[in-house]
């Protein structure tokens, strides 16, 4: 392990990222980075800054504007034995690789009984609130969470970025990993990381705030979104339990149930557009498993229906801390 890292208190998540990644590139050779601008540009996002000057152009390479490509690339160098690590520049640029990705990525371990693994990790920033025109907000993580043979993990903090991205890396089962990419660069979610720590279990749910009066779930970038419910709530005389899911599929929701079965009430929480969602399976599990422990329906704070929209207008769009809020008093007065 380098000197820089092991001196490192405070990092984050966008930092947290970049050094784990350079640790697995350390401890393995077969790990290999490629996307588009990673290599000289360190990413648009500045993430895997660094990592083609030391570890040089065969294994962090740059590639063209092609996701199709990158995705069908990696699927090769999988099979050949490499551990590719994919990144789509923004969430929205994921599409012209969902055919390689669902057809091919999420299918060849299960085709071929087990002989062909998919050690394939694909990042995804995603989620709005960086002020970016079309196609570079967007929450498409429900798509993939639908898909068996895929695995997905959504970080949001720095801990869990630095640990979780190993972690992918080393697992043989394809894992998309969405990263809340406003989140990138912000002071407020710096972390303190012992990198000779042991980091929890990746693919588990964690309460990161407790409470009595009700509970809110939520993932990503969302996750500041409820802490900050939380605190606001608390003057309110208002105790809410948070809950990370850490990862969107498989779902650990045996959290949730403990924590509903204490409060009584669950408000979902996330970006994405609310039809046919996570917070709709989260919604759906919670009243077939806690049903005589609901004192009100679960609720949810989503995105709305309809197209990320301009700029100008993503603070509307957003789920915030008044509109989690306000579900809670909708929750306490049923």
């Amino acid at each position: 392990m380098s000197t820089e890292m092991a001196d490192l208190q405070k990092l984050t998540i966008g930092k947290a990222i970049n050094l784990g990644l350079r640790r697995a590139m350390e401890e393995d050779p077969k790990v290999l980075i490629m996307g588009e601008d990673v290599g000289k540009l360190g990413g648009v996002f500045r993430i895997t800054d660094g990592l083609q000057k030391d570890f040089g152009e065969q294994r962090v390479l740059d590639t063209p504007l092609a996701e199709s490509g990158i995705i069908g690339t990696a699927v090769g160098l999988a099979v050949r034995g490499f551990r590719p690590v994919c990144e789509i520049q923004f969430e929205g640029f994921i599409f012209p690789g969902f055919d390689q990705i669902v057809s091919q990525v999420a299918k060849l371990h299960y085709r071929t009984q087990g002989k062909v693994k998919m050690p394939i990790v694909i990042r995804v920033p995603f989620g709005g609130g960086i002020g970016a025109v079309e196609h570079h907000s967007e929450s498409p993580e429900s798509l993939f969470a639908h898909i068996p043979g895929l695995k997905v993990v959504s970080v949001s903090n720095a801990v869990d970025a630095y640990w979780g991205i190993q972690q992918a890396i080393k697992a043989d089962d394809p894992i998309l990993f969405f990263e809340p990419k406003k989140l990138y660069h912000s002071g407020a979610m710096k972390a303190e990381i012992d990198v000779d720590g042991t980091p929890d279990p990746l693919f588990e749910s964690r309460v990161v705030r407790e409470g009595t009066t009700a509970t809110v779930v939520a993932y990503g970038p969302s996750v500041k979104v409820a802490l900050d419910a939380a605190t606001a709530a608390e003057d309110e005389g208002k105790s809410l339990e948070v809950i990370d899911l850490r990862t969107l599929s498989p779902l650990d929701l045996g959290p949730v149930f403990e924590s509903v079965r204490k409060t009584g009430r669950l408000i979902a929480l996330s970006e994405a557009p609310s039809e046919s969602s996570l917070t709709s399976e989260i919604a759906a599990r919670v009243q077939q498993e806690c049903f005589y422990s609901l004192e009100a329906p679960v609720l949810r704070v989503t995105g709305f229906d309809t197209p990320y929209p301009p700029a100008k207008l993503e603070e509307h769009y957003l789920p915030d801390l008044d509109r989690v809020l306000h579900a809670v008093d909708r929750s306490l007065a049923w």
